[in-house]
Parts: structure tokens; sequence; C-alpha cells
């Protein structure tokens, strides 16, 4: 499959395009990156250099790929971090395109605005933008609890009570009837949920799944965008239930391994084999 992802970039560790470019090529998938911003490292670290790019500079590229005559060969176009607000009709304008070149193409958004501890970490314009713009047209969105309670109104999603499980599947519906089929929710912690775990769910017309992994006591800057990347392509080929299996194993393996390793940054290379071979070590409850 081919795949155009628009995301941020950075040369040094594994965020953004450059964190979900090699798992996607690990499986086969052909991979066209485009970036909205080329820095030295995540942001994660507190300094950082380099440009945010421009949109009309996003849009170029893309129209260079358009010329090219294969955007009817792109199966799948996948988006993250934005970067600056200009950056939403850009993506708007690539689906379109694509979606006319070959209407049977996806789009998946990783609607990137922040998360539980950090809050919302991204230019105020740009939540509005991707709630109200980019998530109607989108056929999968990858939120974390806490995007989907801002995507949602339900900013309690996220609060120092967890909430149910009941009140985080009410908000997956919720997020759908914006638009998109499929709804995965990363990152979920629920009041019935044992600590020591964190979960995903997925929600679609036909049923809603869930699964829980150990929580790993470390932050890994990257590993969402890595989930978004692989769950977005899995769906391609499978149903929710084995897409969410195999990202869940892969992502574990890959954070099992960083964190034995105390690295900083994701061991993207070092654990290409669990994305190509997933454990499948995780089972998946078929919730509704």
């Amino acid at each position: 499959m081919r795949i155009l992802s628009i995301q941020s970039a950075v040369a040094f560790g594994h965020v953004g395009n450059s964190a979900a470019v090699f798992p996607l090529q690990r499986l086969g998938h052909e991979v066209m990156p485009v970036f909205t911003v080329q820095f030295s490292n995540h942001t994660g670290y507190g300094a950082w250099r380099g440009p945010v790019l421009a949109g009309t500079d996003v849009a170029a590229v893309i129209a260079g790929i358009e010329d090219r005559g294969v955007l009817a060969d792109v199966d799948l176009v996948l988006s993250g971090y934005q970067g600056s607000p200009e950056i939403a009709g850009v993506i708007l304008e690539a689906v379109q395109k694509v979606k006319r070149a070959n209407p049977s193409a996806r789009y998946a958004c990783d609607p990137v605005m922040g998360n539980a501890t950090s809050g919302c970490f991204v230019d105020p314009a740009i939540p509005p933008l991707i709630r109200d713009q980019v998530v109607p047209v989108a056929d999968l969105i990858t939120p974390n609890q806490f995007e989907l309670g801002e995507l949602t109104g339900r900013p309690g999603l996220a609060g120092d009570d967890a909430p149910s499980l009941e009140q985080v599947l009410s908000a997956a519906d919720a997020a759908r009837s914006l638009g998109p089929e499929t709804v995965l929710v990363t990152s979920v912690s629920t009041d019935t949920a044992a600590a020591d775990t964190i979960g995903l769910l997925v929600v679609d017309g036909t049923g809603a799944w869930q699964l829980r992994t150990p929580r790993l006591p470390m932050k890994a800057n990257g590993s969402g965008d890595v989930t978004a990347a692989l769950f977005a392509a899995q769906l391609l080929t499978s149903d929710p239930a084995t897409a969410l299996a195999r990202t869940a194993s892969s992502v574990f393996d890959l954070l099992e391994n960083t964190l034995r390793a105390e690295s900083r940054e994701l061991l993207l290379v070092e654990s290409q084999e669990t994305y190509a071979h997933p454990r499948l070590q995780f089972e998946v409850e078929r919730i509704r």
C-alpha cells in the first residue's frame, strides 16, 4: 500500500513522521512523508531548533507529488502534529485530492493537541480547526483520552477522577457523530481498571473493543505517533479487533525495549521485528 503521511519531523529522536514512517515501511508499505515542521529534536526537551514550515511550502510539496501522478495510488492519508493553524487547510485539500483520484482511499487523523499530564500544548487556534474542519472528513481518528474530551466538550475525561468506561464509550460515540467511522482511544484510564494498567479502546459502527496492557513507568514521546500509524495501516487489511491486538502488541514491546535500555528516545529501529511479527500477547475484549 502507498501512504501519504503529513506530520512533523525531527532530526534526532522519533516523533511525528520520524516515528511513523519506519514502522510502516517495515510492514511493507510505501510511505511518502510530508513534513509540517523540521525540528532538531522533539519539544519535550524544552529547547529545539528548526522551522515550522509555512502552509504554502507544505502544499507545494503535496502539489509536486500530485505532479508525478501518484495520488491515485494512495490508499491512506495520515496526519498528525500540524505545527500551525494554516496546515489544517493544507491537509483537507490533500485529502480531497487523494479521494478524488482514489475514492476508496482512507484518511486517518491523529488529532494531536495534548495529554492529561501536560494539558494542551499546541497553538490555541489548532484544536477548534481539528474539531470543526479536520475530524469531520476523517475516516479514522486516534485521540488519547484527553484529546477525546477536548474534541467532544467533555474535559472531565482527563480530570483527577477517572471516568467510567461508559463515559469513555459515550464520548467515542459523540466523536463518531462528528464524522469518523472509527475512533481509537489511547491512554484509556477508567474508574474500574487496575491502576497498573493502561488501555486502548476502538469503536466503530459494528461494535466496541478494549485491550489493557501493563502501565510502564516511563514517558515515551512518539509512542502515540507509532500507535496511530500502525493501527491505521492494520485497519486497512483487518478488522478492528485484530488491528487493535497487533498494534498494542507492537507498541508495548517497543516501549518495553526502550525502558530496558534506559533510553530517552524510542528504540524504533532496534524493535522492528515487533511491527512485522507482533507476539499478540494481549487479549481483546468485545464490550459492545
